[in-house]
Order: C-alpha cells, then structure tokens, then sequence
C-alpha cells in the first residue's frame, strides 16, 4: 500500500467517476484501474461499487476511506510543517448545521488567504451528517451544539466515533423572525405567545429524532411545524407566513439583511456551540485560522 493509492482512493470517492479521477490525477484510466485493483488485492476488501449514482464506496471501502484520509491529512500536516512551498494548496472542509455565523467565518477565512492557492469547502447539512463527515474525514471540523436535553445522547454518539466536542460559546435562546412579525416589537417573548404562528425546523431526514434537532426545545408541543431544508426557505418562510424558529440569536445582518430579528426567548435553556473534531489528532494551520474565526463570535453573543 502506498500514499500515492490512497491518494487515487480518495479522489475517486470525491469524482464518483474513474474517467473524473484519471483526468484530476493526470493518469490514464487503466491504470488508475490497476492500481485499485491491486490495493484490493492487497487488503482483502472491494472498495468501491458501481450504482446510478455513479462509482461509489462500499460500506467496507467508506471505513477505509475515513482511514485513508487521515492519513494523507496527517501527511499534509507534515509537509505543512517542514516544508511550507509557496506552491502548496491548502485544503479545508467545514460541515456545519446551518449557522450564518459559521458561513460568515468562513468567508472570512478565505479572504484571508487572499490569492494563495486553496480549495475549500463548506457544507450546511444535517446534524448526522456533520457529524459523519468528520468520522470519515471528509470535513476537518464541524459544528453543532449540545445542550441538557442532548448532551448524553450526542456525547455518546460522538465518542463511539472518536470524535471530540470542543466548546466555541454559550448563548440563551432567541426568537429568530421576520422584523414585521407581530411579536417582534416585544422586549421578550413567552413560548405561550408563539402557538399562533408556524414553528420552522430543520429537516433531518432519516435521522428525525429529538435529540438530532438543530432546535432547542424541539419536544415541545407546537401546533404548526413547518421543515424545511435550508435557511433561505427559512427566512421567505418567516416573511410570508409569519413563521419563526429557535436560535442563538447570533446575528450577520451582511449574509441576512436587514428584515430579520432575535427576540429573547422566556426561558432559562442555554446552548452551548462548539466544533466537532478527531480524538488526538491536532488541527492543520487552516482548521485553527478557522477555529479562531468562530471564536470571534463569543463578543456577539446576544
């Protein structure tokens, strides 16, 4: 087994196509064919399947992808650090439940590299989901939060992954709406008051559990539920339907404008935001720009 076959491993998962991956590796398909085949071999399991959706892993080659990519991060760190060629592209993946904050750090990150070469990526995705992207490498951190409702049961999940919860900032709970809404003049607001209006909630998909929820108090007894997918359905839904969600109350009006308000929700719940990352292995240099871009946010808690 060589880096250079984890390497080929790798970006054919990312391509979902031979052919893809041949051309992004600069080699000939046969023997990108070759070289897979003889990995195989050499581990005893079948990696990869054909489906409609394309060459995808099976559930034996996505365990070995997981280890795969730690090992070409851990490789990355190494030339990171003893060699630092100007020519390097630096590589980093997010996965985060939808926070605008998070996207906003984000965007600040990339500015900082300015025109240094880089490829990164962001995905706002479902609780589950971030938290298997980063048990199988496919994103460096991730962000989710845990509160007393959750934290068992998150904290469970997390360490049969081998993954660790590092706390960013605690926030008390707000009322995330349209500013013509009409409880948006109101210096706080009762759970009671807000029975009139649709609650929205993010859609988690197969995975629809309580704990799973990117909003707190999310068993309580709502008479209007609306899911949805992601936060620009969210804030068209709160301008024409009146409808509202549960939030940090962190807010970035340059990503959402200036139509949307926190209001203070009665209640002592708190949540508690941080990142998610590998057990023992060290963040690269861009993972810790990062993270000190979210550390920002603790000064604009509400």
């Amino acid at each position: 087994m060589t880096l250079q076959q984890l390497r080929y491993v790798v970006e054919i998962a990312r391509q979902k196509s031979m052919n893809k991956a041949a051309a992004e590796l600069f080699i000939s398909q046969p023997s990108l064919s070759n070289a897979i085949k003889d990995l195989e071999k050499e581990i005893h399991i079948s990696i990869f399947s054909r489906s409609n959706r394309g060459i995808v892993p099976t559930p034996e080659g996505e365990e070995f992808l997981g280890y795969a990519r730690q090992m070409l991060e851990q490789y990355q760190l190494i030339e990171q650090r003893y060699i630092e060629s100007d020519s390097f592209k630096k590589k980093f993946s997010v996965s985060t439940q939808h926070y605008t904050f998070a996207v906003e750090a984000f965007i600040a990150l990339a500015r900082s590299f300015g025109m240094d070469k880089y490829e990164f990526a962001i995905h706002e995705t479902k609780t589950k989901d971030v938290i298997e992207n980063v048990r199988l490498r496919k994103s460096e951190v991730g962000i989710i939060y845990k509160n007393e409702f959750n934290d068992k049961f998150i904290s469970k999940i997390l360490r049969e992954a081998d993954l660790e919860f590092c706390p960013l900032f605690e926030c008390n709970i707000y009322v995330y709406m349209s500013q013509y809404h009409p409880l948006a003049r109101k210096d706080r607001i009762r759970f009671e008051e807000l029975q009139l209006y649709p609650c929205l909630s993010f859609e988690q998909g197969d995975s629809n559990s309580f704990y799973f929820a990117e909003e707190v108090l999310s068993t309580a007894d709502y008479p209007r539920i609306i899911k949805a997918d992601d936060r620009a359905t969210f804030l068209n839904l709160m301008l024409g339907l009146n409808a509202y969600t549960l939030c940090s109350g962190i807010i970035c009006q340059e990503l959402n404008r200036q139509e949307y308000i926190a209001v203070p929700l009665d209640t002592a719940e708190i949540m508690n935001i941080g990142y998610i990352k590998q057990k023992k292995v060290p963040l690269s240099k861009v993972g810790n720009r990062y993270v000190e871009e979210l550390k920002k946010y603790r000064e604009k808690v509400l």
